[in-house]
């Protein structure tokens, strides 16, 4: 058996060989993204292990039917990048790793909330300034005291209502499958609208999907309470970035915790020190003073890398082995 395996990172490259050693799988490693310029180094090869960050090239399903390659492994939750029906046309099965380390995502979204919560950001910058004194710019609030809007109750999302709550927070939430919902901790709400409307914090954890694409715009934000703090540790394209930055200037917003941004493929996972940002937007997300961005790191621990690697890697073996995958998403 023989997985060609793209976009590896160099702290993945130990993972994936200990896994094919294992389970004495042939494995080929790139740096390279899949594309269709490098498509061809799949030839030959059984299946794919992909780490896709932007949307895939069309010219790549046909190929991979081609050559005879009957799936591409994600190793990631998300696969918005992918056109799932021209892979199904190309009998190309599509899959995922949907659990991978919740509770990464779930603690960092907690983190930054109680970052913003409590002015850290701002003490910080006072201390390297050497002002030591107190004053209300850098005075916080009690987490406790608050109302928790959770958008999204599934894996994460879940985790984040438990957290929250043993803070003392009151939970409301919104959840379209009844079979995620958790009663005893989340009071739920039948719109998003209903359960943004007196939130202090409202988090996101969602899938991306044709109905929730910039959900998260001016009329949303005109719902929200005054002074809200939006968390975004989901997918970037649920939150209209201009629209953001528009209320967090007015004060609608007071603050955004932002992991995800919607156009972060030419950035992220990159260095990109000495190097001028091009989209304007993005640079107005990094320099707007009421917002900590990080560079889709949440979910970025030894265990989340850890599980993702073996993951897509296992979802491979098991469509050329069987012809499908519980993890497959088309």
């Amino acid at each position: 058996m023989k997985i060609k395996i793209y976009g590896i990172r160099d702290e993945e490259r130990p993972i994936a060989e200990a896994w094919a050693k294992k389970h004495s799988v042939e494995i080929s490693l790139t740096e390279q993204p899949l594309t269709k310029d490098t498509v061809e180094e799949a030839k030959g090869f059984d299946g794919v292990s992909n780490s896709q960050i932007f949307p895939l090239d069309k010219e790549v399903y046909p190929l991979l039917k081609l050559f005879g390659i009957k799936q591409i492994a994600q190793r990631s939750a998300g696969y918005d990048m992918y056109d799932l029906e021209l892979a199904s046309a190309n009998n190309i099965i599509i899959s995922n790793v949907p659990s991978y380390s919740p509770e990464s995502i779930a603690e960092y979204t907690v983190m930054v909330a109680m970052t913003l919560v409590r002015q850290f950001e701002g003490i910080r910058q006072h201390v390297s300034e050497q002002n030591f004194a107190w004053v209300p710019s850098i005075r916080g609030r009690v987490l406790g005291d608050m109302t928790i809007a959770v958008i999204g109750v599934g894996r994460i999302g879940k985790i984040v209502a438990k957290i929250f709550k043993g803070f003392g927070c009151r939970v409301v939430g919104y959840e379209i499958d009844p079979d995620n919902r958790i009663p005893d901790i989340v009071d739920y709400r039948n719109s998003v609208e209903e359960a943004v409307k007196d939130a202090d914090i409202v988090t996101l954890h969602m899938y991306p999907s044709d109905f929730n694409y910039h959900q998260f715009n001016a009329e949303m934000f005109a719902q929200f309470k005054k002074g809200a703090i939006l968390m975004n540790m989901a997918r970037g394209v649920l939150v209209d970035t201009a629209d953001l930055l528009d209320a967090l200037d007015s004060g609608q917003l007071s603050a955004a915790g932002i992991d995800t941004y919607e156009a972060e493929g030419p950035y992220v996972p990159k260095n990109c020190q000495g190097k001028a940002i091009e989209d304007q937007l993005f640079k107005r997300l990094l320099d707007h003073e009421k917002v900590i961005y990080t560079p889709h790191t949440a979910f970025y621990t030894d265990e989340a890398v850890k599980n993702l690697v073996e993951g897509g890697l296992n979802a491979a073996k098991e469509v050329i082995e069987s012809g499908t995958t519980s993890n497959r998403v088309n």
